[in-house]
């Protein structure tokens, strides 16, 4: 007969269970909360917490008119998780494809693709691009030590990861990504990213340079403003569900991007587009090595336009060939050349700023040796035939570049003299120029020299310069004596569009009078006339001061004959200065009239073409001035 009541037995048993569970479930608690506390902390902040950077905006490079060179656009990384495909979406799939320009069936073949081999297999040749997601907000390449997959990244039994995310494209525009988020396709989204971008494709393309790859300044602007227009990522701290989606209300700390500042530079973009499309035009009809054209105003030293050729695409950086990649390189600063006649504006400024010598001062330029230093010394022959070679003024020894009235100059002068002359109008140390791997070019002390030196390096021999070295030395004399620091940034902006910083003229040192100045500009306007050396580069209305040169290149130890650098290096108004011009062309012998690039030839004429151009374009007025004056007004540059 039942009592009823369970028996003692079962309700011993009964207890001894319940507090037996609650044993258990104290022990496992203890174990969670002091045994194993830290640890299960680590996997649920890992699993939780998320800290999540926001990519600043890098900053525009603006040319002096504030048109952009340089400018970061905003893309979209999209990726998808293969494991979180819905039954059904696959309906959508040719809509996705045909927003992302690529095949169905690579579309589908990713979208199927959904585990990868173990870390020792080598990866099938078809294999689909396998990323991970970044929390940073940038795709990388997936690694079998990836930690940063938002669910479990067990192996299966063979080997094999699941992926969690596979790359579909790196490019998506904003606009196009708006439209992929309305097919409502669950697993696929994207990372915003900023992508370096060049609208104007090679213009000025040794100035600005590039960002690589990675994401990296390599050279250029790029790298030497870096500091100004890299901008300062911001982040977030906070938590994440349990499907990997942030919850707003538990964000701890945030620090918004702060984005990059604008560069605005002193080169003019349709100046620049001027001297490429002369450079273009001097490559299609002589073929030369390489050549350089350098534009800048002396009475700032800022560079309106400095180009090479050859050149390259900034937007295609990384497809140059590796045997072309020598275009990639800013010859007008990491390439050096003898300078030739240009180079005689050092000994004539020095004689005459020291009173040794006058405009009228006569040299006999007859003999081919001369004692100096109670040695006995030979000169360089004549390129030009004198009317009267024992009675040639300083004029003509300018005006008709005289090699033997050039050593004299430089005799004159004395060998330490005339050596601290070509230190001060720059030679052999650097310009300070801020990009495109500058060189000091060489230039040895008198304490090196040999006997010929001093009757050589005054003609532009046993001397090497870079263009951009000879453009300021040059500019000595437009400046009104000074020597000024080639300058390429004007300002500095900051995001919304705030002045931050603005560029001066930077004055080196006094280098020659204003007075000695004056009379090598007026000199110098000699060359550019029917009675010197350059008539080609003359503009009518204008006074061009300037000087040729025709240099034989060494090749295999020896000065050749038919291997010449060729240059016009000037400025105008003569009596005002605006604008000086370089142009410099390296071996175009092969397609020049009887074989030989002369200065005059193949240089001046483009330093005409691109004068007149300049002064439609800057408005640049002619200044008359009278017959014989020596009071010429220079540019205006102060200490």
């Amino acid at each position: 007969m039942s009592k009823g009541f369970a028996s003692n037995y079962r309700i011993v048993l009964l207890a001894v269970g319940i507090v037996g569970c609650f044993g258990a479930l104290g022990a496992r608690l203890v174990f969670l909360h002091v045994i194993d506390r830290d640890e299960l902390v680590r996997v649920i902040d890992k699993a939780r917490r998320q800290i999540i950077v926001e990519s600043a905006r890098r900053g525009d490079i603006l040319d002096a008119r504030g048109n952009i060179l340089a400018t970061s656009r905003s893309l979209i990384v999209l990726g998808v998780d293969p494991q979180s495909l819905r039954p059904g979406d696959e309906k959508k799939w040719p809509q996705l494809a045909e927003l992302l320009g690529m095949p169905l069936s690579d579309l589908a073949r990713v979208f199927y693709t959904k585990t990868r081999a173990p870390a020792a297999a080598a990866p099938k040749p078809d294999a689909a691009p396998l990323f991970t997601f970044n929390p940073s907000g940038a795709a990388k390449p997936a690694t079998p030590d990836d930690d940063d997959t938002e669910f479990d990244d067990t192996p299966n039994e063979n080997g094999e990861r699941p992926i969690r995310w596979a790359k579909l494209s790196e490019n998506v525009a904003e606009s196009t990504y708006a439209k992929i988020q309305a097919l409502d396709l669950k697993g696929v989204y994207g990372a915003r990213v900023y992508r370096r971008a060049y609208p104007h494709n090679s213009l000025a393309a040794h100035i600005i340079g590039y960002v690589n790859k990675a994401g990296e300044p390599a050279v250029g602007l790029e790298r030497y403003a870096d500091f100004y227009l890299h901008g300062r990522d911001g982040w977030r701290e906070g938590e994440r569900d349990g499907k990997g989606r942030e919850v707003a209300q538990f964000r701890t700390r945030e620090v918004p991007a702060a984005d990059g500042y604008s560069v605005m530079l002193s080169i003019d973009s349709t100046v620049q587009h001027i001297i490429e499309a002369e450079l273009e035009a001097i490559a299609q009809k002589y073929q030369p090595e390489k050549a350089t054209i350098i534009v800048s105003d002396p009475r700032t030293g800022f560079i309106l336009a400095l180009a090479n050729y050859p050149t390259f695409d900034l937007n295609d950086y990384n497809k140059v060939p590796k045997d072309e990649q020598g275009a990639m390189r800013n010859i007008a600063v990491a390439d050096m050349y003898e300078p030739g006649s240009c180079f005689k504006i050092v000994a004539a400024s020095g004689a005459l700023n020291e009173n040794l010598v006058t405009p009228s001062t006569i040299f006999d330029c007859s003999f081919d040796r001369i004692d100096y230093k109670g040695k006995s010394r030979s000169l360089a022959r004549e390129d030009h035939h004198f009317a009267d070679p024992q009675h040639v003024p300083l004029t003509q020894v300018l005006s008709y570049s005289s090699n033997r009235g050039a050593a004299q100059l430089a005799m004159l002068l004395g060998d330490e003299r005339f050596y601290d002359y070509a230190r001060a109008f720059g030679f052999g140390q650097l310009t300070g120029f801020p990009v495109g791997g500058e060189i000091d070019g060489s230039m040895a002390p008198p304490s090196k020299w040999d006997g010929l030196t001093i009757t050589r390096m005054p003609m532009g021999h046993s001397i090497a310069a870079t263009p951009l070295q000879m453009q300021m030395a040059m500019g000595v004399i437009a400046s009104g004596g000074f020597l000024l620091r080639p300058q390429l940034i004007r300002e500095i902006r900051d995001a919304s569009g705030e002045l931050v910083y603005r560029y001066d003229t930077v004055v080196k040192h006094r280098v020659i009078s204003e007075q000695t100045a004056r009379t090598m500009a007026r000199l110098l306007t000699g060359v550019a006339s029917n009675e010197g050396t350059a008539p080609e580069a003359a503009i009518p209305n204008y006074e061009v001061a300037g000087k040729t040169g025709t240099t034989q290149k060494i090749i295999n130890g020896r000065y050749s004959e038919h291997h010449h650098v060729a240059s016009f290096i000037g400025f105008f108004p003569a009596s005002r200065p605006r604008i000086a011009i370089s142009v410099i062309v390296d071996d175009a012998d092969a397609h020049a009239l009887n074989g030989v690039a002369y200065g005059a030839k193949i240089a001046a004429p483009s330093f005409k073409h691109i004068g007149e151009q300049l002064i439609q374009y800057l408005d640049i007025k002619p200044v008359y001035a009278a017959a014989g004056a020596t009071n010429l007004v220079m540019g205006g540059v102060r200490p």
